[in-house]
């Protein structure tokens, strides 16, 4: 099998939690729905290519920036003294709020398209972008330091290892952390209750959740349970990938 291999750093960078809102949190590491459309965009696709993800990396900090806020409620009416702008005969509200940003990130990521085909297609695009790139929000700019093309097997460790640099990685429960086999120094991986948790999202498909009279389309998302950790250790004996240089996890 072969992959697209990134190297990337970001000055700042937020990887929004879809709940947060007052408070824009960050992900500590962009979910696999963020670098999935990260890649559609860039090759310009219309219709869902189906892939799998590796991200792993660090940043050196966190900090907190401003952002203006507009609110506006379905069909309310302007008023003077309750909003800032009028758009029509509907007014709206503007004021700030915070963002969290991730400060000096560093990723390797990994993309495994399931036509390989596309392997030099979406390598090009990185290679030679329509516009400048950007994971994140549209101003979380991307330097690209290094691209490859790799490839990878699924092997089995000989001895214990750590990965790069002690990067973070997002660990699929399903597929890794099944017995006593993956170990974090600081989070204790051994046991999953003691890692973060989180419920990524990946792609999704539009349902209609009305009638043929009344449609009302929604995204239905499909989420990947994963173990988010820092210093993690491999146990030998277990089965991972790996592209010669890096370990990773796919998702």
């Amino acid at each position: 099998m072969r992959a697209i291999k990134l190297f990337l750093r970001q000055e700042t960078a937020n990887y929004k939690k879809a709940n947060s809102f007052q408070l824009k949190e960050t992900y500590p590491l962009p979910p696999y729905s963020t670098i999935i459309g990260m890649v559609h965009n860039l090759c310009s696709y219309t219709e869902y290519k189906e892939m799998d993800i590796s991200v792993q990396g660090k940043y050196f900090s966190k900090t907190n920036d401003l952002f203006t806020l507009y609110e506006f409620k379905n069909a309310m009416k302007f008023e003077k003294g309750r909003h800032s702008i009028q758009v029509g005969e509907y007014g709206i509200s503007r004021g700030i709020s915070n963002t969290e940003l991730l400060v000096d990130v560093e990723l390797i990521i990994h993309i495994v398209p399931k036509e390989q085909s596309l392997i030099e297609e979406i390598y090009n695009a990185f290679l030679f972008p329509k516009e400048y790139i950007s994971l994140g929000r549209r101003e979380d700019l991307v330097v690209l330091e290094k691209l490859e093309i790799v490839e990878f097997d699924e092997i089995i460790l000989e001895n214990d290892t750590e990965l790069r640099n002690k990067y973070s990685t997002y660990i699929p429960i399903e597929n890794y952390v099944k017995e006593d086999i993956v170990m974090g120094k600081r989070t204790g991986f051994g046991n999953i209750t003691k890692g973060t948790m989180y419920n990524l999202t990946k792609n999704y498909k539009i349902v209609n959740f009305g009638n043929k009279r009344s449609p009302k389309y929604f995204r239905k998302w499909n989420k990947v349970k994963v173990i988010y950790g820092t210093h993690i250790s491999l146990s030998e004996d277990m089965t991972v990938f790996c592209d010669g240089e890096d370990i990773f996890f796919l998702s």
